[in-house]
Parts: structure tokens; C-alpha cells; sequence
């Protein structure tokens, strides 16, 4: 990919989208009629409830709510065990991630999460802080690939910080190393020396690390736009020499199908604020993908309309919004619930493999927006702003 921007290059393969959070895929692109009446369940899900921080409880019992109709209306059904992780598992037990909690996520079909932290916690030392509950749970889950998409939704268009025709069309997905790099990398911590304190942490990744994300990467891009771009430092960092090479390997090797380039992540940062177009999937390692999938989401207009999913090669997945705990509104009855809503969405399309429900609080959520509801963070002149409850139970009613 060159640095200029690629407006209205036309992609190899059209593909349906068929995700609101952007992700395009050879199923059909309109979602099931409502059904007038419920039927009966035929198939059950254990889910893993992790409700969170802040405002995530608030969110998360919407998010439920959309759940359970939906399965009324699909023919699925779904039992829950909470499993405290987080701020609330601090206060409860005293670690951000206890075993019980991890025992039970382990042994779910899939695990639903809020947003997790908040200042309260702040305070803590880095092991005991709700952060490290999280990494935690990511490395015990083993899932190791997070998807992130960001779409510019046309009903939301103008709620995004950057000129209409910048982000018009804006369909990106970003596919982050979720378990290794800097973030997980040995030795790290804060030292004396002479006596002065140093901080230091390592970014480490195994050939075998960069493979698996690296096919990730391949497989979503196939199954989108047939573009790929590997974002990585390789002009500085030995670890990102290794990463190019091992990605540019898979590509001609598994994948010739697929066009491939990479891009510095300066540069990539640029890019996406100069022209977010000319990219639809993105490869990277953690902090460069927690980095990037942060401001792609904001392109959008709010980082609260945005899902993530985490995924490994198997036992179950990890899906959550992209936003944070905002423990200022918490309580307020003013939160986004929408990601929530979509991370539901992305849970039943890819950790449970039931694409027609999935769909179905997809086209939901669109109907809703279409009727000019919004809550105070996308809203714009003209449109209706309604409370977090009030938007699921609008979105309930567009089943």
C-alpha cells in the first residue's frame, strides 16, 4: 500500500456486509422478518457473565435483555454464571482475577463482558489493579487474536470529528495480537540502579505468535476486501524485523490471494486520520493494535458504538465493547449501550456460531437508529437523546 490515499480503489471480491461493526462475509446481508411470536428453544448456551466497572453493569443488564428476546425469537436459550473479574472482583475478593472466575469462564460456551477499572483502583500496585485482571483472563482463555471493528454507520456519519467526505464509506477491521508482545513480555518492572529507579518492560514475540495472527489477519482479510495491511516499527525494532518477515511469509506461502503491505505505525497513525479509506484490514501487534483500534474507533463518532471479540483457536471467546468503565456517568442512566448490544451481536456470530441471531440485533440496533434515537454522546441537532434504558428497550421493540 503506498502512502497516497487509494480513494475509490475498487476491491478484487464484493463481499455482503453483514455486521454492523463492519465485518463483510458471503452471508446474506439482510437480516431474518421478525417473528410474531416466540419459539420454542431448542438449543442452550452456558455464557459467563462478567459485568464489570463503572458503568458496565448498567450496560451489561441491557445488553441481556436484547439477548434473552432475541434467543426467544431464534430458538435459543442461554443460562448465566456471573464471574466477577476486575474492580468488582477486588472488592469482593481481594485479586483482579480469581480462580473461581477464571474456572468458570473456562468452562462456558462464551464469556460476556463489560468494561472493566476505574479510579477508584488506580492506587493499587500494577498485579492487584483491575487491568491485570483482564490480562489475565486474555492469557487463560488463550485468546490470543482480538477483532476490532470500526464502521462508519450512514446514520452516524456526522458525529464523527473528521469531514463527512473523509469517513463516508469508512470500513475497517483491525485483527491485534491479544496475548504476547510488550504486554506480557519478560523480564519487566520498576528497579533501583545506582541509585536511581528504571521501568522497563519487554516486546518479545515468537516466530509461532506472529503465524497464528499472521493467518488471523489472512482469513478475515479473504473474507472482506482481499487487502490486508501489517502495521509494525520494522525501521527500528528487531522484533518487528522478525514480524515482517514471518507475515510476508504466510502471505505468498498460504495466502497469494490476498494482497499484502505493511506500514510503519507512525505512519499508520497518520494514514488513518488522513485518509481512513484507504485501509479495510489491519494486522499488528498489541500495543500497536490497542493503539490503532482506539483511534479507527473514533472515526466512527463514538468509541461507545463499537464491539470487540477475542478469540483463540479453541474453547470460548471473549467479547466486550471497545469503550472504558466511565465511572463519571455511572449510575446516571446516560451511558452508550450500544457496543454492549454489538458485542452481543459479535458473541452469538462468532463464539456461538449463530449467524441468524446475530443478524437480527444487528438489524434491530440499525432500526432504532434510523428512527433518529440516540443517546447524548452520538446525538446531533434534530435527534431524539434517550437514557441507556431507553435505548434497549427501543431496541427491543425493533426485534
Amino acid at each position: 500500500m503506498s502512502t497516497s490515499c487509494m480513494l475509490g480503489a475498487a476491491p478484487s471480491v464484493r463481499y455482503a456486509r453483514s455486521s454492523v461493526g463492519g465485518i463483510k462475509s458471503k452471508t446474506r446481508a439482510s437480516a431474518p422478518a421478525r417473528r410474531s411470536l416466540a419459539v420454542s428453544a431448542d438449543k442452550n448456551y452456558k455464557l459467563a457473565i462478567i459485568p464489570g466497572d463503572g458503568i458496565g453493569p448498567e450496560i451489561m443488564a441491557v445488553g441481556k435483555d436484547v439477548l434473552e428476546e432475541c434467543g426467544k425469537l431464534e430458538g435459543l436459550s442461554f443460562s448465566y454464571t456471573e464471574a466477577p473479574i476486575g474492580g468488582q472482583a477486588i472488592d469482593l475478593t481481594g485479586s483482579p482475577l480469581p480462580e473461581e472466575s477464571l474456572t468458570i469462564c473456562r468452562a462456558s460456551d462464551a464469556c460476556l463482558m463489560s468494561s472493566i477499572g476505574g479510579y477508584k483502583w488506580d492506587t493499587l500496585p500494577g498485579n492487584l489493579r483491575p487491568e491485570a485482571g483482564l490480562l489475565g483472563l486474555r492469557a487463560g482463555l488463550k485468546v490470543f487474536a482480538n477483532l476490532r471493528p470500526a464502521a462508519i454507520l450512514p446514520q452516524l456519519v456526522d458525529a464523527s470529528s473528521l469531514k463527512r467526505e473523509l469517513v463516508e464509506g469508512v470500513d475497517i477491521m483491525v485483527v491485534r495480537e491479544l496475548t504476547g508482545g510488550i504486554y506480557f513480555g519478560e523480564p519487566k518492572g520498576v528497579e533501583l540502579r545506582d541509585g536511581v529507579r528504571y521501568g522497563f518492560n519487554t516486546m518479545v514475540y515468537s516466530e509461532p505468535e506472529i503465524e497464528r495472527i499472521a493467518r488471523v489477519g489472512f482469513e478475515t482479510a479473504r473474507k472482506r476486501s482481499g487487502r490486508l495491511c501489517s502495521v509494525d516499527k520494522a525501521n527500528v525494532l528487531d522484533v518487528s524485523r522478525l514480524w515482517r518477515e514471518v507475515v510476508t511469509r504466510i502471505g505468498a506461502e498460504e495466502f497469494p490471494d490476498v494482497e499484502l503491505s505493511h506500514m510503519y505505525v507512525d505512519n499508520a497513525a497518520m494514514q488513518m486520520i488522513r485518509c481512513p479509506l484507504q485501509f479495510d484490514t489491519i494486522v499488528t501487534g498489541n500495543i500497536f493494535g490497542d493503539i490503532l483500534s482506539d483511534a479507527a474507533a473514533m472515526l466512527t463518532g463514538s468509541i461507545g458504538m463499537l464491539p470487540s471479540a477475542a478469540v483463540g483457536s479453541d474453547g470460548p471467546g471473549l467479547f466486550e465493547p471497545v469503550h472504558g468503565s466511565a465511572p463519571d456517568i455511572a449510575g446516571k442512566d446516560i451511558a452508550n449501550p450500544f457496543a454492549q448490544i454489538l458485542s452481543v451481536s459479535m458473541m452469538l456470530k462468532y463464539g456461538l456460531n449463530e449467524p441468524a441471531a446475530a443478524e437480527r440485533i444487528e438489524a434491530a440496533v440499525m432500526k432504532t437508529l434510523d428512527q433518529g434515537v440516540r443517546t447524548s454522546d452520538i446525538a446531533q441537532p434534530g435527534d431524539t437523546t434517550l437514557g441507556c434504558k431507553a435505548i434497549g428497550e427501543k431496541v427491543l421493540q425493533n426485534l
